[in-house]
């Protein structure tokens, strides 16, 4: 009975050791909340690198305690577009038996980027700045067109050097490829990484950005206060700046005018001689003498006269020309 008693008494202190040990031990769940942190693949050019796909899984696998059935799972659920199609073609991927190993090197084969680096490199070069970006948003296209001329060793090392000469080419393209005050700015500054190259493309685009704002105030402030006072110094100096500026535009526009006037006409006009009076330098249309005969018939004609009074003396009358014309003719032609 004693070693019976004993017996128990040790099962006890070991049954009492084991749950000590799994009440210390954290219970492993599996959490797939994380499946809301991998972005959708379409495996077009617009889409994140396929290895960045596969790193966020891989990541979040190790995060969530997930196996290799569910890093499947979830990447046959993240996929759009091409991607989908290929996977729906292609029946091994499909098995059960199928590995997280042989999933990636399907999509590898398929997706893979046969342009040349030289392509990637030439791309990265021409980058230039889009009317409707930002400095930040040409940062990200840069950034995306540089991380594709990086290739991918085993090398640590010789991986890490791949990285700083993509940095360089990176703040190289961003710096040429800014337009406007921001991009002088910047190649003002030659700025040694692309943050600080960054920082100050952003600050002087605000700062531009301030500057037209408060130019289209004072403008409108301008346009509903009909008078001049209570007007800052600095609004009447914008004012009349702007005035300048007009009246500049103005007389510039003159004189383009007046240019264009002398070359159509230069050679023709001095040289024009006129039918009615004889003399050169205008037409018969815009002849003096002409307005001047027609305005005394209009004259005449409105006191009453006739028009035969204002004929030289000596001179027919047209008419009667005509018709005494006519008259002879009709007498010859009886006799």
């Amino acid at each position: 009975m004693a070693e019976v008693a004993q017996q128990m008494e040790r099962l006890q202190l070991e049954v009492q050791s084991l749950q000590a040990q799994l009440q210390a031990r954290p219970t492993a769940t599996k959490d797939l909340s994380l499946v809301s942190l991998i972005p959708k693949w379409a495996g077009s050019d617009k889409a994140v690198p396929l290895h960045e796909f596969f790193e966020a899984i891989e990541g979040s696998a190790r995060v969530g305690n997930w196996s290799e059935q569910d890093k499947i799972q979830v990447a046959t659920l993240k996929l759009v577009d091409h991607a989908r199609a290929f996977y729906n073609g292609n029946l091994e991927l499909h098995e059960p038996n199928v590995t997280w190993a042989n999933f990636k090197a399907a999509f590898q084969r398929r997706f893979r980027d046969v342009r040349t680096d030289q392509y990637h490199f030439t791309q990265l070069q021409m980058a230039r700045q889009k009317s409707s970006e930002t400095p930040q948003e040409f940062a990200d296209r840069c950034r995306s067109l540089a991380q594709r001329t990086v290739p991918h060793v085993e090398n640590q090392e010789l991986q890490k050097l791949y990285y700083e000469q993509a940095e360089r080419m990176l703040l190289s393209s961003f710096t040429s490829g800014l337009l406007g005050n921001a991009g002088k700015q910047v190649r003002y500054a030659l700025p040694t990484t692309l943050e600080e190259a960054l920082k100050i493309a952003i600050t002087v685009d605000q700062a531009d950005l301030q500057e037209r704002r408060s130019e289209a105030f004072y403008l409108r402030s301008q346009e509903q206060e009909p008078g001049s006072a209570g007007r800052s110094p600095s609004q009447t100096n914008h004012r009349d700046s702007g005035r300048v500026r007009t009246q500049y535009s103005a007389g510039e526009h003159t004189q383009r005018q007046g240019r264009q006037e002398t070359t159509r006409n230069a050679g023709t006009r001095e040289y024009r001689k006129c039918y009615e009076c004889g003399k050169q330098g205008h037409l018969a249309r815009d002849c003096f003498t002409k307005r001047n005969r027609v305005n005394s018939r209009n004259y005449s004609k409105n006191n009453g006269t006739s028009a035969q009074r204002q004929r030289p003396t000596g001179t027919p009358p047209r008419d009667w020309r005509r018709s005494t014309g006519k008259k002879n003719d009709r007498q010859a032609g009886n006799e």
